[in-house]
């Protein structure tokens, strides 16, 4: 690393996350959403149905947690729940037709951000920011929920 950026490409990182995070939220603001709720309404849509312990566990939050954000989504029609009919004490949840209806609007939200990114250091260049961060996610332990290793558990990956 050269000695102009030792100590500040990390800050670089962290700050440009942040502004489009600002960007993020701004546009996520139209359907009262904050971006973890956009994430999970999406890993829902991926996996069609599953229980909240699972659900917390992909996206590492206490049940807790889960079960709070759960209850606003319910509440707001974006997503339904039953009884696990092979555990009477699980809840299995599932995205609505006003929940999938949200997903896609989701979908679009961050291709406006892709876009961002695209427009502010080409296309080129976002590919292989895209690309890397994937890269640096997984090398210091993350992964994308749903996924083992990078690959869609048990799904295909969308």
């Amino acid at each position: 690393m050269s000695e102009t950026l030792q100590g500040a490409g990390f800050h670089l990182l962290l700050h440009s996350t942040h502004l489009l995070d600002e960007h993020l939220r701004e546009l996520l603001k139209p359907f009262d959403l904050h971006p973890g709720q956009a994430r999970f309404i999406h890993a829902l849509g991926r996996l069609k149905e599953a229980s909240q312990r699972h659900l917390a566990s992909e996206f590492n939050v206490t049940p807790a947690s889960m079960s709070q954000m759960t209850k606003r989504l319910i509440a707001n029609g974006f997503i339904q729940m039953r009884h696990d009919p092979k555990d009477k004490r699980a809840t299995l949840l599932s995205l609505s037709d006003k929940g999938w209806h949200l997903r896609d609007q989701v979908l679009e939200v961050w291709q406006q951000v892709d876009r961002i990114i695209c427009n502010a250091i080409g296309p080129e260049n976002a590919e292989q920011l895209f690309l890397q961060s994937g890269r640096l996610r997984d090398s210091i332990g993350g992964r994308a929920p749903l996924t083992k290793h990078g690959k869609l558990s048990g799904h295909q990956q969308s």
